[in-house]
């Protein structure tokens, strides 16, 4: 039989570069992994396209589709905003045998982990990676992003020291350094779970 699809989800706090690591497998070709699009009650940043970056719905479609029970996952984040993970956004490409990639809060990631225990083809496809990164370093890229004020940024920092307690429970750590070393070291942990699913 050939080995199952891989649902590939990284997490790390915000700005540690999971969503451009994210970017950069399916860019790459390598693997043939397709983004898994999530949702956000959050406006587009500048640049961001609806359908591209994320599915961008005002608080009430979000609540009504939490309603119909359409969301596999879903969280707030920082206290105002919701996220979450639309159901056939990863049901129906993994029954069709697609490899994705998609980049999760530590939140989503522990309801993903609820569901997979349950659900077989979740269950036989589900990886997880954390980024860890340090704090100087993370600071500095939120900084350095300049998207978000101080207020925020000082939020986003206090929900990291959080973030930061639940690496142990993933299935993989990359310990962030420079985009190409954070890239390598996914592809290595790609290659770990080709072979064990051989």
């Amino acid at each position: 039989m050939p080995p199952g699809p891989i649902l590939l989800v990284i997490a790390g706090p915000a700005g540690s570069g999971k969503s451009t690591l994210c970017d950069r497998l399916v860019e790459s070709g390598l693997g043939g992994f397709t983004r898994v699009v999530t949702t956000t009650t959050r406006a587009p940043r500048e640049g961001e396209v609806d359908g591209v970056h994320y599915h961008f719905f005002s608080p009430a479609e979000f609540e009504a589709r939490v309603a119909d029970g359409r969301f596999l996952e879903w969280a707030w984040v920082h206290g105002r905003r919701r996220y979450g993970t639309l159901v056939a956004s990863v049901r129906d490409p993994l029954a069709q045998g697609r490899d994705l990639v998609m980049s999760v809060d530590v939140q989503g990631v522990e309801s993903l982990r609820r569901l997979a225990a349950t659900d077989p083809l979740l269950g036989g496809a589900l990886t997880t990676v954390f980024l860890v990164v340090d704090h100087d370093r993370l600071l500095a890229r939120m900084r350095d992003r300049g998207k978000d004020d101080e207020e925020e940024i000082s939020r986003r920092m206090a929900t990291a020291e959080a973030e930061l307690k639940e690496a142990e429970k993933f299935d993989f750590t990359i310990h962030s350094r420079s985009r190409d070393e954070d890239f390598a070291s996914l592809l290595a942990i790609i290659d770990r779970v080709r072979h064990r699913n051989l």
